[in-house]
């Protein structure tokens, strides 16, 4: 191929999709979930949620990094052939029609669909006299107190309002004068006020909807001309020199504090605005005009999030199930026996919240050494490790602390774990820490031994109910020995080796992935059985696509399950003929990372805590580790070959880069809804 060096743009846009593209494209499909009519009523509803949520993200995050470039004047063309200018109106366009179709869906769902099965958000107009009184009520005795309107003015300047702020922009008069002030909605109490209800019969009203009309109050004395809802989003990026920071966790929380004040990079008003209100405002939030966005109903339709959570309908919800625990008894004894693998949600996170438990309150555990790169609220794995300090047990922690929006999270864990007696580092310069270890040494009759849990996904209770991910359980000592090296990399100035069973980042990982695509090459020039299949989250290095490329040239056969970011293109002539690529999102957030490589058919089988993203390789600490016990490779295996069955809820990639539903003429097949079954021994597998 030719170099990538000297490549043109127009070659790079040839061989990739751009990767804010191709997130937006990601987004789109959970927005076509919300479509789908073969989801329940309510989780449909929920996904226009997390839709909106993960727009948020994408504008607070990726979008302020383009802005920023145009801010600054760079007009260089990045590793896929945009220039910051045009990237940022392709994704304006793209955002612009992805909206127009989020309040379509959101109009069918609120005003049709959810009416028809007695679930109702009212606006105020539609309200009988009982009900007003009591909004009105609620306005009076909660609301209005907790509301402060701010003047605009000369001696009072326009209020800080943070990232996802919902406000009145509010224009009145008194006599010829006219005047301008910011009324911020509360963030204290639910969206959602609850008016009377029955068992079959749900109804609501935005508290947006209260406030509006009683506005006027909080103006005694104004005509109030103008009163429209506005939501502004900020850069939230932390842009911090880790190099020049002597304390990274105050300079982390110092940039965390800026946040509220950070650039506007995105604001949304609800319905029309006149032109001199939509002037003031813009100006005060430093934002042209022409960028604001209006929309055609309720700002903010993460409130679906609360009606989901408060309507009591289990047949509008997916079917509930319990997920089954995978180890029994003593987990030492059990780990001892061999290795083990839990696949979350389907089989129970409680084996692993009962090995660290266990650990935490056996006097002969001699030490725990995890790493927590994202936990819960009231987590049972940091009152176990707080539990273990107490007794004595050295507690080593290793929490990032950067972990993107839970940095204010993840810095109360660390003063709650340092107060409870843990040894806490939370980060190293320029490298965030992002694999999933957890360590445990034990003393037992015959000396000491090690017992190890690596995972797919975060030891955190509450995503372990909606994430799909995978861990393993291991007394090997192998693994023992290489697991203490890591940690005595990550917190010392220990130089990694070359371990035994594990490999890293930001040392070894690609190359080492890169070997494993070499051996299947010469193999399909030797025995033409090349084969690769890989289950991640994202694909987006570079490197790692032309390296895909390259076996594709060579007539490797490459299947791709990739849920989100994918800038490969499959099906390029003369490039990429033998790579297909799917996704699927559905029911749970498919988060799990399996990599296997057929090995002339003596196939080996890897996890890792690392997609192939270059920030993976490059900028984080994470681990890829074989799976040996011969029934776990198998049944990993057979996993992944059942991920490709199916057909309900699965997008092909497409050589035009665009997703398109499977066609297909065999039975429907939902391998979510199927493994429910499965791990709790309905189905045969």
């Amino acid at each position: 191929m030719t170099d990538p060096a000297i490549e043109t743009n127009e070659e790079h846009r040839r061989l990739f999709i751009h990767r804010e593209m191709s997130w937006l494209a990601f987004n789109e499909r959970v927005l076509e979930e919300a479509l789908d009519r073969s989801n329940p009523l309510l989780e449909r509803a929920k996904f226009v949620a997390i839709f909106v949520n993960n727009l948020d993200e994408f504008y607070m995050v990726r979008v302020a990094g383009v802005k920023r470039l145009i801010d600054a004047g760079y007009n260089k063309a990045d590793g896929y052939g945009w220039y910051p200018g045009e990237l940022n109106d392709a994704i304006d366009k793209k955002v612009r029609l992805l909206m127009k179709r989020l309040y379509e869906v959101h109009k069918e769902l609120v005003h049709e669909e959810l009416r028809k099965e007695g679930i109702f958000i009212h606006r105020y107009d539609e309200l009988e006299e009982r009900d007003r009184k009591a909004v009105n009520a609620y306005f009076d005795s909660t609301l209005n107190p907790l509301m402060t309107p701010m003047a605009v003015d000369q001696g009072r300047p326009f209020p800080v309002l943070p990232s996802k702020t919902i406000s009145f922009s509010v224009q009145v008069k008194r006599g010829k004068r006219q005047n301008f002030a910011i009324l911020p909605l509360p963030t204290v109490v639910p969206r959602l006020f609850q008016l009377r209800s029955t068992k079959n019969q749900y109804r609501f009203i935005l508290i947006d909807e209260i406030i509006r009309n009683n506005i006027h109050i909080f103006f005694r004395g104004y005509e109030v001309v103008e009163a429209v809802p506005f939501r502004v989003l900020r850069d939230s990026e932390l842009d911090l020199e880790e190099d020049y920071a002597d304390d990274l966790l105050v300079a982390i929380e110092q940039e965390v504090k800026k946040r509220p004040k950070a650039k506007a990079v995105y604001v949304g008003v609800e319905r029309e605005m006149s032109s001199s209100l939509l002037t003031r405002l813009s100006k005060e939030l430093e934002i042209n005009k022409t960028e604001v966005r209006q929309v055609a109903d309720h700002l903010d339709l993460a409130y679906l999030f609360d009606l989901y959570t408060r309507v009591d309908r289990p047949e509008l919800k997916y079917k509930g199930y319990v997920p089954m625990s995978s180890i029994s008894g003593n987990v030492f004894e059990n780990m001892r026996k061999g290795d083990s693998l839990i696949h979350l949600p389907y089989q129970s996170f409680d084996p692993v919240a009962r090995l660290i438990e266990s650990a935490a309150t056996d006097h002969n555990v001699l030490a725990i050494k995890m790493t927590l790169y994202r936990t819960n609220r009231d987590s049972c794995v940091i009152k176990s490790l707080k539990k273990a300090a107490a007794r004595g047990a050295q507690v080593s922690i290793l929490v990032e602390i950067r972990a993107r929006f839970d940095e204010e999270r993840n810095i109360l864990w660390v003063r709650e774990l340092e107060r409870a007696g843990c040894h806490v580092m939370y980060a190293i310069p320029d490298i965030k820490i992002h694999s999933k270890i957890c360590l445990i040494i034990r003393r037992e009759r015959d000396g000491i031994h090690r017992y190890v849990h690596l995972s797919t996904g975060n030891y955190n209770e509450m995503t372990a109910c909606v994430y799909t991910d995978l861990g393993l359980f291991t007394a090997s000592e192998d693994y023992g020995r290489d697991v203490s090296d890591v940690f005595n990399v990550i917190s010392g100035y220990s130089q990694a080796l070359h371990w035994s069973k594990v490999v890293s980042s930001p040392e070894d990982l690609r190359q080492y992935f890169f070997q494993l695509i070499d051996q299947e090459i010469n193999n399909q020039k030797k025995h033409e059985n090349g084969f690769i299949f890989v289950k991640m989250n994202s694909l987006q290095d570079r490197k790692m696509i032309y390296k895909l490329y390259e076996a594709s040239q060579a007539g490797v056969r490459i299947n791709l399950l990739v849920r989100g970011i994918c800038c490969l293109i499959p099906g390029l002539p003369n490039t990429s003929e033998t790579i297909e690529v799917r996704s699927i999102v559905g029911r749970f957030l498919e988060h799990s990372r399996i990599f296997l490589f057929n090995n002339n058919g003596n196939y080996r089988v890897f996890m890792s805590s690392a997609d192939w993203m270059r920030r993976n390789f490059d900028r984080r600490i994470e681990l890829l580790f074989p799976i040996e016990a011969e029934s776990s490779k198998a049944h990993l295996k057979w996993l992944l070959e059942m991920y490709w069955k199916d057909t309900l809820k699965t997008r092909l990639l497409n050589a035009d880069g665009f997703y398109k539903r499977i066609a297909s003429d065999k039975e429907p097949f939902n391998i979510q809804e199927y493994l429910i079954s499965y791990y709790s021994g309905n189905e045969s597998g």
